[in-house]
């Protein structure tokens, strides 16, 4: 399956435009169900801004929004439709696509995933962890696992099962970690261990970050409400990143053990890597403002 950065654009770009067609808003709050791919945290804090800052309810919806996890099969609740829309990675949708699942990516939160690696600092290349074990979650074999064996020349023997569990890592000097970069990397400064961090995005990982999916007979029945719920995502996510404190508060009480210190540190990484406003945003036009 070939997957380039010109076909993930010009499907967000078709998106981009069905989403900002002018439409009369509905009197009645129409209830809306998100599934998150992950719990609540500060990478998904667009959407928990979303619905702090009222900008659901002005669009007329009644958004409610459902955690997720490592247990949690989004896919399948996405087409038994219990859930309307959810977060995803994009190879893992194209993957869904391909097994015959209906699957449509209506938004996109960032213009680059930022998903990488960690390592011990010792690490300047990733070329260097040839035949070292690789800790990585179930979905990474349907998404990047194959990508980074073609870049880098590793072997299936290197995956190591992840169970979001830093601990073997810290232990083991020659093992490499799948990373968020707003999230394992504290992890590490709060233990005191050197680490480096390796952005995907940086050496040519092509999909854009936390797209938005439902079914094409969702989107097929539900034209408005999908316009409506895309707009005030995008304007949440853009709201957040000048000032997160609205949806942080949700985002605490959603997810009681998400410290302050972490939330902010997701908050810094992604104002740092420019995910929101960067990207293809700086050549094309700003569908927000």
């Amino acid at each position: 399956m070939s997957l380039t950065r010109r076909t993930l654009l010009s499907a967000a770009a078709a998106s981009s435009v069905a989403a900002f067609t002018p439409f009369k808003r509905a009197q009645a709050a129409t209830p809306v169900r998100l599934l998150l791919s992950w719990f609540a945290q500060a990478e998904v804090g667009g959407f928990y801004q979303a619905l702090a800052k009222g900008f659901y309810a002005q669009e007329g919806l009644d958004v409610h929004i459902d955690m997720g996890g490592p247990q949690v099969n989004t896919m399948q609740i996405l087409a038994a439709g219990r859930a309307d829309f959810v977060t995803g990675y994009d190879f893992q949708t194209l993957r869904g696509i391909q097994g015959g699942m209906p699957l449509l990516t209506v938004m996109s939160s960032f213009q680059h995933d930022l998903q990488g690696l960690m390592t011990h600092d010792n690490i300047t290349d990733l070329a260097q962890l040839r035949n070292h074990p690789i800790l990585i979650s179930s979905p990474a074999h349907a998404s990047y696992w194959g990508w980074l064996c073609k870049k880098f020349g590793y072997i299936p023997a290197q995956a190591k099962p992840y169970t979001f569990n830093l601990q073997p890592f810290f232990l083991d000097p020659e093992m490499a970690v799948q990373a968020y970069a707003s999230s394992e990397p504290y992890e590490a400064q709060q233990r005191n261990v050197p680490v480096k961090f390796f952005p995907f995005a940086d050496l040519g990982y092509p999909p854009y970050g936390t797209p938005v999916l439902t079914t094409h007979e969702f989107a097929d029945k539900n034209d408005a409400t999908t316009q409506a719920f895309v707009r005030a995502s995008l304007l949440g996510w853009q709201d957040y990143m000048r000032d997160p404190e609205p949806g942080n508060a949700l985002i605490r009480k959603a997810n009681p053990r998400m410290t302050e210190g972490q939330i902010m540190f997701g908050h810094s990484a992604m104002a740092k890597a420019n995910v929101v406003e960067g990207g293809d945003t700086k050549t094309l036009r700003r569908v927000v403002s």
